[in-house]
């Protein structure tokens, strides 16, 4: 049988691993002491909105602190925050046998280059995790909407596709997985907003004024693709170029046209939501900022998502937890969008 290992047992490594184990593939966590205690004493419970739910006891659960245990690895799914992309991949570099694949189920466009450049011996794919993870307890892992796993096609990857199939997590693979990657990123330019709203995911969706802060996000994200050449992919029922005006929809013409295609937990927050109220460091350079390298590549700037990182990045320095207002945001990023419209276009080459 296969080894997989899963090098990063935050919510979604937790929740992805504990799927696969549950399916009966052969599991190993690598972890923080901290996670591996709880694994160790409370076992898995995992859950899907629908009310669907599988347990693995703590017997059944092979969990390590030590990297170089993953030299036995067939297949290694990377999910660890984006800021420890480079340790891991410096880590991974000294134990992996070449040939073994590894997925980077992460946020962001990069990382995978970055353990590409790391592991030329090895099978390195992009991959993406469409759906939310809440953490629920010690060892509690809920899905809180939906998705299916998507990853980038390759001939090492097909040996392990029937451990997803088992565990009812399909892969969806693909040829060309950027516009993949960047469709995803323009639907976790909400994390930001989610996160200085302090709100549920769906309570906040549901206000139009958020609503319009993050067509704000996604259309200046939009413009600067369409001038990269890269063409998001459709992600959704609704396309790329149309969600910033869905979006500004009205709230009950919202309401009405997005309950077909947005299954949320009504607990469900944004990862960086979680991140804030933990008090860790965000992924936010790794979502807006990756529009604002953007903007730079190109020479042109990015003031709203510029300004959704900053007030991130000070939320995350103030002691007490920040909590906008809808009307307040949108003000915020209008300002922003205006004051950059008034100084230039264009930023210094």
């Amino acid at each position: 049988m296969a080894k997989i290992f899963i090098y990063g047992a935050g919510s979604i490594g937790c929740y992805v691993g504990g799927r696969l184990l549950a399916g009966g593939s052969d599991v190993t966590f690598i972890a923080r002491e901290r996670v591996g205690k709880q694994l160790r004493e409370h076992g898995l419970t995992l859950s899907q909105f629908g009310e669907r739910q599988w347990y693995v006891p703590s017997e059944h659960i092979d969990v390590s602190a030590d990297y170089t245990t993953a030299a036995h690895a067939d297949l290694v799914l990377v999910t660890v925050k984006s800021a420890a992309t480079p340790t891991v991949a410096a880590e991974l570099a000294g134990v992996l046998r070449p040939g073994t694949v590894v997925v980077s189920f992460q946020n962001g466009v990069g990382n995978a280059d970055i353990l590409r450049a790391a592991l030329p011996n090895q099978t390195v794919l992009e991959g993406m995790v469409p759906f939310n993870v809440i953490e629920r307890g010690p060892g509690a892992y809920h899905q809180g909407s939906g998705g299916e796993l998507e990853v980038r096609s390759a001939p090492g990857l097909q040996p392990f596709v029937d451990d997803f199939a088992s565990a009812e997590l399909p892969l969806q693979q693909h040829a060309d997985m950027l516009p993949v990657q960047w469709a995803k990123l323009l639907l976790n330019l909400n994390n930001a907003i989610n996160a200085l709203s302090n709100r549920p995911l769906k309570e906040e969706l549901s206000q139009r004024a958020y609503r319009r802060s993050l067509a704000m996000a996604q259309a200046e994200t939009l413009a600067l693709l369409a001038r990269a050449g890269i063409r998001p992919a459709r992600l959704t029922p609704i396309p790329p170029a149309w969600m910033p005006r869905f979006l500004s929809m009205p709230d009950a013409w919202f309401a009405r046209l997005a309950r077909a295609m947005l299954t949320i937990d009504p607990l469900a927050r944004s990862s960086m939501s979680d991140d804030l109220a933990a008090e860790r460091a965000t992924e936010v350079d790794w979502i807006n900022g990756e529009v604002v390298k953007l903007a730079h590549r190109l020479g042109l700037n990015a003031p709203v998502n510029a300004r959704l990182c900053q007030l991130v990045h000070e939320a995350e320095q103030s002691a007490a937890r920040p909590s906008w207002t809808g009307d307040a945001l949108l003000a915020e990023l209008r300002a922003a969008a205006r004051g950059a419209s008034a100084n230039s276009q264009r930023v210094p080459a």
